[in-house]
């Protein structure tokens, strides 16, 4: 099934919804990535990073959205669209595949480029914001706590 793509009013609007869930989790202690999963124009989860407040070695912002969305059919799924702050990683980017989630939304991939060519081309509409709040959160939280953000993606 085809998904329209949403607006611009709905992409800003979206996004600032994640943007807030990456000030949650940043005032929480954590790494400043923010997520929300949208069905029929409405959140039906929400999420932010929480690698550091819990000790996790996943809960990053979109599987914490996706699982405080909860149990959903493939339909349900199939009408998403899941917004980041920033370029879903591997694993996050896998969760969207698994899913059948067929927008992913993000705000900024210049801090950090997950694979959107390969989710791209397994059919999934890939649209990068470039939005300058979600870019200068993630520069300063990068600039300021290296070690933390390295772990996070994986590098030494």
């Amino acid at each position: 099934m085809e998904r329209r793509m949403p607006s611009d009013e709905e992409m800003k609007r979206f996004m600032a919804e994640a943007i807030a869930e990456a000030k949650k989790g940043l005032a929480a202690g954590g790494i400043p990535i923010g997520s929300v999963l949208v069905i029929d124009g409405k959140v039906v989860g929400r999420g932010h990073n929480q690698r550091m407040q819990k000790g996790s070695a996943i809960l990053h912002a979109e599987m914490d959205a996706l699982e405080n969305a909860g149990r959903l059919s493939p339909s349900d799924y199939g009408r998403s669209t899941l917004y980041s702050t920033l370029s879903p990683c591997d694993m996050c980017s896998g969760a969207a595949l698994l899913y059948g989630i067929p927008i992913v939304i993000v705000g900024e991939n210049k801090t950090f480029q997950g694979p959107e060519d390969y989710v791209r081309s397994r059919g999934v509409h890939v649209v990068v914001l470039h939005d300058e709040q979600c870019i200068e959160m993630m520069e300063e939280f990068t600039r300021d706590n290296p070690d933390i953000w390295n772990e996070d993606i994986g590098e030494e």
